[in-house]
């Protein structure tokens, strides 16, 4: 079979995505192998330069899909089949919500990465990312997708020092009529957490041109269904009691991973029979906590004036509301978040510009964390709880019981009258929650933000050829210019305006850039060399000027075969969430790093770190043979106190130097090889710190400078943070990282087209931690596989309009660290499979796919939900 299948061969331009891809959509009703008669080699993108070029002579990597590759791929979504690309790596927060990484360091509010559609920002703009894809296109409306592996900075002045992704949308003049889907499916399989839930989602595009000069299109998806479950009960607190040999369900200071109230804000030392023990309150399950039905709404029109070929104005209104569950330090509930966005772009030979506008509002969004332990504090304060839990221990043991039943009855006792999960008076008291906006009482995520941005760029060599300077055509010349200004309300809680004005009817926080960029480029030896320098300057409020340039080099001594390589730097400013945040959370406030918003506090605080051993060491002492008092063993052990070395936020500083090679080979060009590898180096990783502040008894001032150690150590032993005067301010800070980080890898694709259009293809990735100089662990966490590789094969018309398609996953297990969780994250592996039926008259298409159609659960991070297998049946149905 495999040598008729050889014999033949030959291959169209494959993207270094998993599943190969062709420049024009070939029609479903014949074998591809009859109706395109002539490949494109010379496939088109825009996102590596900013200007159309040929995949094949990118000078950075890319990796694409268009419309014939996201039809072969069994992915539930052209969103979902991003995570066969090489080079990507997808973790999953949520069935609706998605976040895309390359090269290391991801973590589930990827800042590091942006998303575009047609070149707008759909992020939303208090967390400083996107949410999955619920404000891009639809499956039916999307064209292609380009994915940028690597700092896309210098180009486009985002914080884009991990990549880029670029979704590019069908246009009404070139995509008419109305096309409707509906996908069904099933999942939950076999899931001990849940039964089997069903899937729908049902998706329209209408598009016409109503004139040469005016079209229009609108485009509409309703998804349901219930999202994925995370129910991890690894104790992260293990060790909590190991003084008194209390270990696993006899710990009663257990912290499961997705249990909330029972962290350490909602911990005691207590002394009971002599001996300090670890008490945590008993908290909830996070499926207690969560509506685990997910929803997303969504929905776009777009309206374009064409004043001549090549020249095109459009206003894009999108919008989307929904539900699903999403997670940073601590995880949301998103209830009813809405997400809107207008966008006007301008389109000509010479000059690109577009402005747009995003607002968000979080709707009945809560904090799954500061749920839990106000349902617990609700109906009983913690002074209460905890003297209830003191006496009934001492009741017990009194009786006879040993310590660890003596504990079990005290909780029960403490725990007298506790909301029960599934009751009326449980399910009123969420509600009530959800809509008190402090995190000290209530769980309410209240934010109100927009994003405003407007850009142009130039074609100066166009231009001036234009206005007849005799500029040679083998140099190239662009410049541009973009500006951007996030706008908060301040909700009291979440954000404030450290500088308010005079108007307290619009007294917003606004947080600004603005930059531009020079490219200069040539073709020299006869179009074997290209070579780019590109030069990026931006100025963002409360940063000096900085500068960022790229310079790329593409040989090419044959049409097919091609060598790249680049040197870029890269700036990421902090997001308003790290700039500018001011949340009472769980006892501990967390606060923006930059000056205005933490001033005093760096100063003034000790590392928790070190907080924890010294209170280990305290409680040690108390409990040993022979032991301490308390006085004593502050005393003894309060030189392990150290004081925060840190001090108020800088920007995020990436090097990258990357070098590739791709090239076709055999008759046609069957066979692509596409090969890259990176080096990066970081420094002043943005990332938070906890440090308590001793403070003065009765007044919550800080103590005085010329404090004695002892005084300070005293302070920071006193755990009793509800009492009327706390001894210690608790802060999380948004801060830089000392160490300098470096990173390389690589990763490498193979794509072949046999006869009667048989697709396989081959990718894998590799990428590495190297070192980290003067490391204090407070980087970011890697987050990511060393080994990655994905097989796939497909047809799309295989026999008599069945098609088909394959894919296979395997990623290594890593070490991931979060502001949640710490861990390892076992390997796991997918098998992805999809059945196609194309029926030419009327146009309709069935698809029937699984993604983990083997259905073993995994997780993509800790914290997150456990991931099985989704079952689906679309059905396509398109009129011109």
């Amino acid at each position: 079979m495999l040598p008729r299948l050889l014999k033949g061969a030959r291959f169209a331009l494959l993207p270094a995505g998993l599943v190969p891809a062709f420049a024009a959509q070939a029609q479903t009703s014949a074998p591809a192998d009859t109706t395109r008669k002539k490949v494109d080699l010379e496939e088109v993108v825009v996102s590596a330069s900013r200007v159309e070029e040929s995949f094949l002579q990118s000078p950075v990597t890319v990796e694409k899909l268009n419309a014939r590759a996201i039809r072969l791929s069994p992915a539930p979504s052209f969103f979902d089949a991003i995570e066969h690309l090489k080079g990507v790596q997808v973790i999953t927060p949520s069935l609706a919500f998605k976040v895309i990484n390359a090269r290391g360091f991801t973590n589930t509010t990827n800042v590091r990465f942006a998303q575009l559609v047609d070149g707008v920002d759909n992020q939303a703009p208090h967390i400083g990312g996107p949410i999955g894809n619920v404000l891009g296109p639809t499956d039916l409306d999307i064209n292609s997708v380009e994915i940028v592996p690597g700092t896309a900075a210098a180009l486009y002045g985002l914080n884009a020092i991990n990549g880029l992704a670029n979704f590019r949308t069908r246009n009404p003049f070139d995509s008419e009529g109305l096309s409707v889907q509906q996908k069904t499916g099933v999942n939950h399989v076999s899931d001990p957490y849940s039964g089997a839930k069903l899937f729908s989602e049902t998706t329209l595009r209408y598009a016409k041109a109503l004139s040469p000069k005016f079209a229009f299109k609108v485009n509409g998806s309703y998804l349901r269904g219930y999202d994925w479950v995370a129910n991890d009960q690894t104790d992260i607190n293990p060790n909590g009691n190991a003084t008194t040999g209390l270990f696993g369900a006899n710990n009663p200071a257990r912290d499961p991973v997705n249990s909330y109230g029972n962290e350490s804000s909602d911990r005691r030392n207590i002394t009971l029979g002599g001996k300090s023990y670890s008490v945590a309150r008993t908290g909830y399950d996070e499926k207690d906590l969560v509506d685990y039905n997910l929803r997303t709404l969504k929905g776009d029109v777009a309206l374009h004036y064409r004043f001549r070929p090549g020249t095109e104005l459009a206003y894009t209104y999108r919008v989307a509301s929904f539900d699903n569950v999403y997670q940073r330090s601590n995880r949301f509930q998103l209830q009813n978040y809405l997400l809107q966005q207008h966008a006007l772009t301008l389109t000509t030979p010479v000059v690109q510009a577009r402005a747009y506008l995003t607002q968000e509002n979080t709707g009945q969004s809560y904090n799954l964390r500061s749920m839990g332990e106000n349902i617990d504090r609700s109906y009983k304060p913690d002074a209460q709880w905890y003297s209830e839990f003191s006496s009934a221990w001492n009741a017990a043991t009194a009786g006879g019981q040993p310590v660890p039943q003596a504990l079990a009855t005290a909780r029960a006792a403490a725990d007298a009258g506790r909301l029960q999960p599934g009751t009326d008076a449980f399910r009123q008291r969420l509600g009530q929650l959800q809509d008190i906006n402090n995190w000290d009482v209530g769980a309410a995520l209240r934010v109100r933000a927009r994003l405003a941005h407007a850009e142009a760029q130039v074609n100066l060599a166009e231009a001036l050829r234009r206005g007849g300077t005799a500029l040679p055509t083998n140099l190239d010349l662009l410049a541009g210019a973009d500006s951007r200004t996030y706008i908060v309300v301040p909700d009291g809680n979440y954000f404030i305006n450290p500088n308010p004005g005079k108007d307290p009817l619009n007294d917003n926080l606004s947080y600004s850039k603005t930059g531009g960029f020079v490219q200069a480029g040539g073709r020299f030896f006869g179009e074997k060399l290209r070579l780019t320098a590109t030069l990026r300057a931006d100025k963002n409020d409360y940063f000096d000027l900085k500068f960022n340039p790229r310079f790329t080099a593409v040989l090419s001594p044959t049409p097919r075969q091609n060598f790249r390589l680049s040197y870029q730097s890269g700036y990421r400013f902090p997001s308003l969430f790290e700039g500018f945040s001011n949340v009472n959370s769980g006892q501990v406030k967390r606060i923006g790093g930059l000056r205005v918003m933490s001033d005093g506090v760096f100063e003034n605080s000790y590392l928790r770190s070190s907080i924890d051993r010294f209170n280990a060491a305290v409680t040690a002492g108390i409990n040993g043979t022979p032991s301490q008092t308390r006085a004593q063993a502050i005393a003894a052990n309060q030189n392990l106190l150290v004081k925060n070395p840190y001090t108020y936020l800088r920007p995020e500083y990436i090097r990258s130097l990357e070098a590739g090679y791709k090239a076709t080979f055999g008759p046609g060009g069957r066979l692509l090889v596409d090969l890259d590898f990176y080096y990066n180096s970081y420094r002043d990783f943005i990332a938070q710190v906890e440090a308590y502040v001793p403070v003065q008894s009765g007044g919550g001032a800080p103590l005085p400078p010329d404090a004695s150690l002892n005084a300070v150590a005293t302070a920071l032993n006193n755990t009793t943070l509800t009492s009327p005067n706390p001894t210690q301010a608790r802060y999380r800070l948004w801060t830089n990282s000392q160490s300098q980080v470096y990173n390389y890898g690589g990763s490498a694709g193979l794509r072949y087209e046999l006869a009667r259009g048989y697709l396989i293809g081959a990718n894998t990735t590799y990428t590495r931690l190297d070192r980290t100089e003067n490391g204090d662990g407070l980087e970011d966490g890697f987050n990511t596989p060393r080994w990655a590789y994905n097989l796939s094969l497909g047809n799309e018309n295989a026999y008599k309009n069945v098609g088909f398609g394959l894919n296979y996953r395997w990623q290594q297990g890593y070490y991931s660290q979060t502001f949640l969780v710490n861990g390892n994250v076992p390997a796991y592996h997918t098998l992805d499979a999809q059945l196609s039926y194309a029926v030419p008259a009327p146009n309709l298409r069935f698809k029937l796919g699984a993604s983990n159609v083997l259905n073993k659960y995994y997780v993509s991070y800790l914290g997150g939900p456990s991931v099985g297998g989704l079952y689906y049946l679309a059905v396509t149905y398109a009129v011109k």
